[in-house]
């Protein structure tokens, strides 16, 4: 639909079955695309345990999926937080298929939350260091590689309802989701002048293995059962539903492509209506 084949797709986060990150490669690959499915790997620490990673077999299941659609699939390994580690993923790229030309930053940390005057330094310093600083360093290592190509690239980063609203216990996901639009905006200015394209998509709540934990999160807070609390999402929502996976993979895949070829520094609400600013 929107002529992406033989372009190369590196999107972060993406080795969760039922994530975002997995519905964007998927469509990726249905338009063409050669793809780099890429997430930590395997559990790092308390904060990146089993439960909340994408891991290595289900890295090499989704780029298996992927492949379906008849395209060339790699499987990289990164932890978004160390700098080797994202110019790794985008050198590795570079040499599997020649070229790099659509980054999505969709690795994020989105199941660390404390009420604020209780939030641990810790848990700070883990969501901003993926949310935010991963996006900086993928980004800067992909730029490198675009500037070197004559067509550009385009950049898109996953940010979120909460880059524009504040939304309690989650002090750490708001401020670094407000700073990845920051960071949208100051490389759309810089990076244009290369053929260059910086775009972030802000979903609201998605029931993905994350969404299904802030589920159980706040609907714990607010007293409510899980089914109700899903009803009250979708009952705010001018369109009568909660988000899914592939209306972002929608969104990706358009500002991809040469139909958005002058939209730059944006940040595409992808929200049903909830969020209009």
């Amino acid at each position: 639909m929107y002529q992406l084949k033989g372009k190369v797709a590196i999107v972060t986060g993406s080795g969760r079955h039922k994530g975002i990150g997995e519905a964007i490669v998927l469509r990726l690959a249905a338009e063409g695309c050669s793809i780099v499915v890429s997430d930590i790997g395997a559990p790092k620490g308390e904060a990146f345990s089993a439960e909340h990673i994408g891991a290595t077999d289900e890295m090499e299941a989704i780029a298996a999926h992927c492949r379906q659609s008849g395209v060339a699939v790699i499987t990289v390994p990164c932890d978004v937080r160390s700098e080797h580690d994202c110019a790794h993923l985008v050198t590795r790229a570079a040499e599997a298929f020649g070229q790099v030309d659509i980054l999505v930053n969709n690795a994020g940390v989105g199941y660390l939350m404390e009420p604020f005057t209780a939030f641990k330094e810790s848990s700070w310093d883990a969501v901003l260091d993926v949310n935010l600083k991963g996006a900086f360093l993928c980004s800067k290592h992909a730029a490198i590689q675009m500037q070197q190509q004559v067509t550009g690239g385009c950049i898109i980063n996953i940010a979120s309802q909460a880059a524009k609203s504040g939304f309690p216990f989650a002090a750490a996901y708001t401020a670094s989701k407000h700073g990845l639009i920051g960071l949208t905006r100051s490389n759309a200015v810089e990076l244009g002048k290369y053929k260059i394209r910086v775009n972030a998509v802000c979903p609201n709540h998605i029931t993905t293995g994350l969404g299904h934990w802030q589920n159980k999160f706040f609907s714990d807070k607010l007293g409510l059962d899980y089914d109700t609390y899903l009803q009250a999402i979708a009952d705010k929502n001018p369109l009568g539903r909660t988000g899914q996976t592939g209306d972002i993979a929608k969104a990706v895949a358009f500002l991809c492509s040469d139909e958005a070829a002058y939209i730059t520094g944006e940040a595409m609400n992808v929200s049903g209506g909830e969020e209009y600013h």
